[in-house]
This record gives C-alpha cells, sequence and structure tokens, in this order.
C-alpha cells in the first residue's frame, strides 16, 4: 500500500526517546493530517515534528468508538491519520480491535513497528538476553491483571524454563512476580533488571536480584510502567559465542587454524 494513500498508519513510537523511533515513523509523523496518541504512555514529544496544521490529539481519555471516529472521518476525507501507539503495535497494543472497525468500512491501514521497552532496558541496562550455551530462549509476558491471563500461560511455569524473561505491566504486583519467580524454581540471586519509564526522560534502571525484587521496587517508590527484565545468564560467567571463532566455518568466512 502506498503511503499517499488515505489511510490509517498504526505507528509504534518506541519506548519514549524520540530518536529510537524509525524513519518510516518520523515520516508519517510529518506527513501526517492527524496524529493520535496515547498520553498515558507516549511523551507528547514524539509529536513534537508534526507538520504545520495537523490536528494532534490525546487519546487517554477517549473510547474506542470516538478514537476510530477521528481515524475514518481523517481516512474519509482523503488524508493520512496516524495512531501512535507505545513501543511496538503488535505487542500489548489495542490494534486489533481498531483495525477491525477500519475492515468494517474497507478503510486500509498498515503498522510501521517500533523498539519495546524490553529491547530498550536491556540496552539502557548493556546487558543480553541471550548467552551462548546457557540461554537462547526470550519470553515475553506479565501477570494476570484485568486482562486475564491463561493456565497455560502462569508466570511460574513460563518461569520454569529458566529461560530470559521480559515481564510487562507486573509493577502492581510485584510481590506476586517475586513469589512466582521463587516458586518457578529460580535462585533468589537471578539477576532482574528494573527498568523504569525507559526513554523518558525520568528513565530508571536498577539492577536487582530476584531475592530483593519486591523490596527495591518498593524502594524506588515505582507503581506503574516499569518493565522487569529476568536474566538467569547473567550469572553464567565468561561464554564466548563460536560464531567468532577461527575454527567455526561457514559461507563467507573459510576456518583458519
Amino acid at each position: 500500500m502506498s503511503v499517499s494513500e488515505p489511510m490509517v498508519w498504526f505507528v509504534g513510537a518506541g519506548p519514549g526517546d524520540p530518536e529510537l523511533m524509525t524513519l518510516k515513523g518520523l515520516r508519517l509523523i510529518r506527513t501526517a493530517d492527524l496524529i493520535l496518541y496515547a498520553g498515558s504512555l507516549v511523551p507528547e514529544c514524539m509529536t513534537h515534528e508534526a507538520k504545520p496544521g495537523a490536528r494532534v490529539l490525546d487519546s487517554s481519555p477517549m473510547t474506542l468508538q470516538e478514537t476510530h471516529a477521528l481515524l475514518r472521518d481523517t481516512a474519509r476525507a482523503g488524508k493520512t491519520a496516524v495512531r501512535l501507539h507505545t513501543g511496538d503495535p503488535s505487542l500489548y497494543g489495542a490494534v486489533r480491535e481498531q483495525a477491525a472497525l477500519l475492515d468494517i468500512e474497507n478503510i486500509p491501514w498498515g503498522v510501521v513497528p517500533g523498539v519495546s521497552a524490553a529491547f530498550a532496558a536491556a540496552a539502557s541496562a548493556c546487558v543480553s538476553f541471550t548467552v551462548p550455551e546457557v540461554c537462547q530462549t526470550l519470553i515475553i509476558t506479565r501477570l494476570s491483571g484485568r486482562t486475564r491471563v491463561s493456565e497455560q500461560e502462569q508466570l511460574r511455569l513460563l518461569a520454569a524454563h529458566r529461560t530470559a524473561m521480559a515481564v510487562y505491566l507486573s509493577t502492581a504486583e510485584v510481590e506476586e512476580l517475586q513469589a512466582e519467580l521463587l516458586l518457578a524454581g529460580l535462585d533468589g540471586e537471578t539477576v532482574v533488571i528494573i527498568a523504569h519509564q525507559v526513554g523518558w526522560s525520568g528513565e530508571r534502571i536498577k539492577k536487582s536480584v530476584i531475592s530483593r525484587l519486591a523490596a527495591d521496587v518498593r524502594d524506588m517508590g515505582l507503581t506503574r510502567q516499569t518493565v522487569f527484565l529476568i536474566l538467569p545468564g547473567e550469572n553464567a560467567g565468561s561464554r564466548e559465542s563460536r560464531l567468532y571463532a577461527a575454527d567455526f566455518c561457514h559461507g563467507f568466512r573459510a576456518c583458519k587454524k
């Protein structure tokens, strides 16, 4: 679909740092006639590149029907609308229900990915989710809240795999999070990165461990907008990838003795 077509774009704003938005997302913001951004999660500065005359509205107090009406009317007028979502639109967003309403009215739409808070947090903390021969899997999940999590996805069942994890939307239940990780059999000294408002001016990153997690979160005064990185591989010591080993041959490099 051409960017010039009248349509709606769901754009991932990333975690909150304007420099972490994709070039495509920035181009669409600069050309959009309407920008709807979730002000409770997306800093207003993410809209500063809007063109003169563009409508820039905070969707926080709006219902699904109200945001849909704005997107629909903009598209029907032959103009471009950007729905600016925090992080990546595919993760804990509300794109599916918004897109379903657009489909009913045959309004074309597209998605631009964004940097999710988990990856921005790993970058800020200078850590890696994967560690050779120790951890090669990342699980992204959350505790049950007003949005329920199925029995098969209960955190202690997932944590029992001892993979790296990024746990979203669970700050208010941090005591439960800590308990579930310990009940899964994880060592209390397993490293946890506490990342609050990643990419915002008030970003706070703290290295903790499971046994101190709830206490550290309480001491920091956090109740929301925090992602937790559970990193079993951080205590594994030095582990080098085989990719650059002299005797590791592949189609672009011959073996070296």
